[in-house]
């Protein structure tokens, strides 16, 4: 294993490193994108749910990491803001492995460590309870912000589209729980799938449980298809749901992406969501405003090294007011 920190250039991602302890996911979600990842070592797509992969000594290869490569954009600055960390973003670090193998709770180890950082987490699983202690570390010492993806309230059609995820309803528990405990958590509806999961009745259920649950934010996207995955879900709809089926090989034969007046509906969708049970957008940092809290030391972590800095303080982007009008779809 060459390395736990991997960069990212893409412009259209808002994070410049990933952490994603595990190859491969147990969940088995019937969309899931990342599928394309065990074609680099020449498995198919299909393989993606039953072949994990562990990433051994993740905390050791994660603290050289850090302390190589790990920066700030425009370092030069006095304010410059530290470079995001995202984990899960191409498997789940909670799936069931990680109950044996421990590898996402080792990386949280050492980013418990450091200060200065900004991390964000994303999953499905309930299982992030366990690590609250780790995770209010993190959180006194940097910029934390955990994402629980629920892309449907339906149980039955939860466990058809992800097999071997905990049920929304656990998934809503746990966000519950990281609230109370003083940890800035949102949900991810994503993907949102045409036709199964786009109802404005279930999204605005799905807002409503949100916002009981104390979510700070919500945000969405439209399914994406890479080829990979387009092999593994449309016989999938075929199977399940054949009426749709026409629609999804329209739509999704030529490119990954549905229309962009259907994803510019949804958008307007749930912004009305938003502010109807207000919250916010996805989190984000701003720059004019870094704060040291109170429990911190003015003396920096050795671990930091040179040059580390105060975090930034979160905030949320909240949409000005207006009206939507109602699209039907699916």
């Amino acid at each position: 294993m060459r390395s736990v920190l991997n960069r990212c250039d893409s412009d259209r991602v808002p994070f410049e490193w990933t952490i994603n302890p595990y190859r491969g996911c147990e969940f088995g979600c019937r969309y899931c994108y990342a599928r394309y990842t065990h074609e680099y070592m020449e498995l198919d797509g299909a393989d993606f749910e039953r072949k994990i992969f562990v990433k051994e000594n993740p905390r050791l290869v994660l603290a050289r990491d850090l302390t190589a490569n790990y920066g700030r954009r425009a370092a030069k600055a006095v304010d410059a803001s530290p470079e995001h960390i995202a984990m899960g973003t191409a498997t789940d670090p909670y799936q069931p492995a990680e109950t044996e193998f421990g590898a996402a709770r080792a990386c949280l180890e050492e980013l418990a460590r450091r200060n200065g950082l900004s991390v964000s987490i994303t999953t499905k699983s309930n299982q992030i309870v366990r690590d609250l202690d780790l995770l209010k570390e993190i959180a006194s010492r940097s910029t934390l912000l955990i994402n629980i993806t629920v892309t449907t309230l339906r149980p039955r059609l939860a466990r058809l589209l992800e097999p071997r995820a905990p049920r929304p309803d656990l998934r809503l528990a746990a966000l519950a729980t990281l609230v109370k405990a003083g940890l800035a958590a949102g949900v991810g509806v994503a993907p949102i799938l045409p036709g199964l999961t786009d109802c404005h009745e279930d999204l605005d259920a799905l807002a409503r449980a949100a916002r009981d649950a104390g979510a700070l934010w919500l945000w969405g996207n439209v399914l994406f298809l890479m080829s990979a995955s387009l092999k593994q879900f449309l016989p999938f709809v075929e199977q399940k749901f054949p009426k749709l089926a026409r629609q999804y090989r329209q739509w999704y034969a030529r490119g990954g992406y549905a229309p962009e007046s259907y994803r510019e509906q949804i958008s307007e969708r749930l912004a009305g969501l938003r502010r109807k049970y207000g919250l916010g957008v996805r989190p984000q940092e701003v720059n004019e405003r870094i704060w040291l809290p109170a429990q911190m030391s003015l003396s920096l972590d050795p671990a930091d090294g040179p040059g580390a800095s105060p975090r930034r303080t979160p905030f949320l982007v909240r949409e000005p007011g207006g009206t939507i009008t109602p699209c039907a779809v699916g």
